[in-house]
């Protein structure tokens, strides 16, 4: 089964149009040589090597910001495999459709010179005919996003069909209609998180003004939400429980806080984390009764009818 990206292309998507007429998606990143060579399987290995190079030749980058950046460019030019379908904003509210047809090429001239060749389709979608959920997904995170978590929405809107029933394939999902209701809180926490008591104190990660710290790349998967502190001393990493079972999560959370620690956090910064689930976890609660450093919190969902 294909895997399906959202890229910008260009800041602003300046290049959209290019890289339509010219069949190709591309990234830059600060990385001014060709890759061929130096890419490997791994792409914590691509990261510690690059992260160097991207803070050298912008100065201005955090080592968050340089591990994003590294992050991203190593998707596009490898993680990323022929045959997944790439979406990428016109930048008049539809966004183009692709096939990847090649692996990783590098242009001596133009723009975006890391590239994959890509197979445009005829169809493009259009942004109001998205759900909320995959509308912030598309619109709000870096560059390069994985949004294969709404295959099925996707699917519909290339070529509709009816009758989509939620389906999720990780096995450590118990609740499939409590994942589908927890993706969507993701979107609600990231668009409101000024109003939630984490965000008296910390802000989500972002880079040139871009919320960056949402679905943030880790070498065990995509932690939920990055956030740091407002004085720059903490990087928070929050996981929403999602329908799976009490000890994923808590492994889950402990793994991420590990690559943060390990890979993103200044020798002055602290790693907190916390989980958010729909009901309360006396087993969640249990777990985290021997540590200091995760924090659990629940959620309501509330719905009134006003009769007007």
């Amino acid at each position: 089964m294909p895997r399906y990206f959202r890229i910008v292309l260009g800041r602003l998507n300046s290049y959209a149009e290019t890289c339509h007429a010219g069949g190709f998606v591309g990234a830059d990143f600060d990385v001014f040589e060709d890759l061929t060579e130096r890419l490997p399987e791994n792409w914590k290995e691509f990261n510690s090597r690059y992260i160097p190079i991207v803070m050298m030749n912008n100065p201005a980058k955090t080592k968050i910001g340089a591990g994003l950046a590294c992050g991203m460019l190593w998707t596009v030019s490898k993680g990323i495999q022929i045959g997944d379908v790439v979406l990428s904003p016109t930048g008049s509210k539809n966004y183009y459709v692709g096939v990847v047809t090649s692996g990783y090429e590098y242009a001596h001239e133009g723009p975006l010179q890391h590239r994959r060749r890509v197979e445009w389709m005829s169809v493009n979608i259009e942004r109001e005919r998205m759900s909320d959920a995959l509308r912030h997904s598309t619109g709000s995170i870096g560059t390069v996003a994985e949004i294969t978590k709404y295959t099925a929405e996707l699917e519909g809107l290339i070529s509709p069909k009816p009758g989509l029933e939620i389906s999720v394939t990780d096995p450590t999902v118990e609740d499939p209609s409590v994942f589908a209701l927890e993706s969507h809180l993701e979107e609600f926490l990231v668009a409101n998180w000024a109003q939630t008591p984490l965000g008296q104190n910390y802000d989500i990660y972002e880079e040139d003004g871009i919320v960056a710290g949402q679905q943030y790349p880790t070498d065990t998967g995509p932690l939920d939400i990055l956030a740091i502190s407002k004085d720059g001393q903490e990087l928070l990493v929050v996981e929403l429980k999602k329908g799976r079972t009490s000890d994923s999560v808590v492994g889950q959370i402990q793994r991420y806080m590990g690559y943060v620690k390990e890979e993103l956090a200044e020798p002055n910064q602290k790693v907190r984390g916390v989980i958010i689930a729909l009901e309360d976890d006396l087993r969640i609660k249990r777990a985290l009764s021997v540590t200091s450093n995760i924090d659990f919190y629940r959620y309501e969902v509330r719905f009134n009818l006003m009769k007007s």
